[in-house]
């Protein structure tokens, strides 16, 4: 650590230099300590060997506690830098299903580390920040479920995976994003009971001719809903020649006038595959780093900088050295829970 003027500090990470307020860095212990005239910093080639320091003792970990570290396509670039698998919620789940690991650290939000451990119950599973619930899996409650089903009583359920797994529970199959249509086109009933997304219900209606029953009516993802045609157009204009594909969980506008709409691995080959150069992207943006990182070549554009899931963004090395090294916070389900969750996941998986 040393001193320098105020005025000379350097950005570091994603903070910079206020002279008025002090501030913890990223959670490194790195501090900018109030002070009218001098601010006290760390080099960035010191935090650059921290980060490296950390990764290391973090792989060591893994190698003594037999760990599993799985995170979602929107985790932090460093996060997906260090995990074992990298995928969407589909190619977690059957990751989860398909290892030996004793320990299971799942970086993503509350219900994704909740199928990990429903899927392998003899198993610790790790969720590195408790506070990274899903807003979305929050709208849908089993009460709801049972109402719909007392409702309509020849309906069967597909709930999306972005549920508790209390929910889960109570549905005949579990979807994603990557395999909605395709699920509800399967089950055997015409009338299909389905939440709690009413963008990826519509995304669904469209491609199947079932009647779909959106429980509840106003379920939405914050991050994906605030996207509009607006931030479409204006994406357009300033990337002409770029292909827009976005998310289905987008509201129905920005559906229709993308060229292509698909989950975060669909969208992974369709910009793979394209012979387009640039693409602007619909999605939560920690995407954008892995299809930088996969298409060297190619050039990627958030369709809205504001595209940002602060839950997703919850989990950091630090965090996650610290539930490896304590191997907490366990996350848990009722087996009586888990067992109705588990066949209805096993479901979808065998589906496959």
């Amino acid at each position: 650590m040393f001193d320098v003027p105020a005025a000379k500090c350097e950005w570091v990470g994603r903070w910079r230099r206020n002279g008025k307020r002090g501030v913890n860095l990223l959670g490194w212990g790195i501090e900018i300590r109030k002070d009218v005239h001098w601010t006290q910093v760390t080099r960035m080639e010191d935090f650059q060997l921290r980060l490296m320091d950390l990764k290391e003792r973090i792989e060591r970990l893994k190698r003594r506690k037999r760990a599993l570290i799985l995170a979602h396509n929107y985790q932090r670039p460093e996060v997906q830098e260090i995990a074992d698998v990298v995928g969407d919620s589909l190619e977690l789940a059957i990751a989860a299903q398909n290892t030996d690991a004793d320990i299971i650290v799942f970086c993503g939000v509350d219900f994704m580390a909740e199928t990990a451990y429903v899927l392998n119950p003899d198993r610790k599973v790790l969720l590195p920040d408790v506070g990274a619930i899903c807003p979305m899996a929050q709208m849908l409650n089993a009460e709801m479920i049972r109402e719909a089903r007392r409702a309509h009583p020849d309906a069967e359920v597909v709930l999306y995976v972005n549920t508790s797994a209390h929910a889960k529970a109570l549905a005949d199959c579990i979807c994603t994003s990557a395999n909605a249509p395709e699920i509800v086109n399967a089950m055997s009933s015409q009338n299909i009971i389905f939440g709690p997304d009413k963008n990826l219900s519509y995304f669904v209606r469209k491609r199947s001719d079932k009647r779909i029953i959106t429980v509840p009516e106003y379920g939405i993802c914050p991050t994906h809903h605030q996207i509009s045609l607006e931030d479409l157009i204006a994406a357009r204009a300033s990337h002409p020649y770029a292909e827009v594909v976005v998310h289905p969980e987008c509201v129905p506008e920005v559906q229709e006038n993308a060229d292509f709409i698909a989950s975060t691995s669909g969208m992974l080959r369709y910009c793979s595959k394209s012979s387009a150069s640039e693409f602007v992207i619909g999605t939560e943006i920690g995407l954008i780093y892995r299809l930088k990182k996969q298409n060297p070549s190619k050039k990627f554009y958030p369709i809205s900088e504001n595209a940002v899931c602060p839950q997703m963004k919850m989990h950091s090395l630090p965090k996650i050295e610290a539930a490896l090294e304590r191997e907490k916070p366990v996350v848990r389900v009722p087996e009586d829970v888990a067992a109705d969750a588990r066949r209805a996941i096993e479901r979808m998986i065998s589906h496959r």
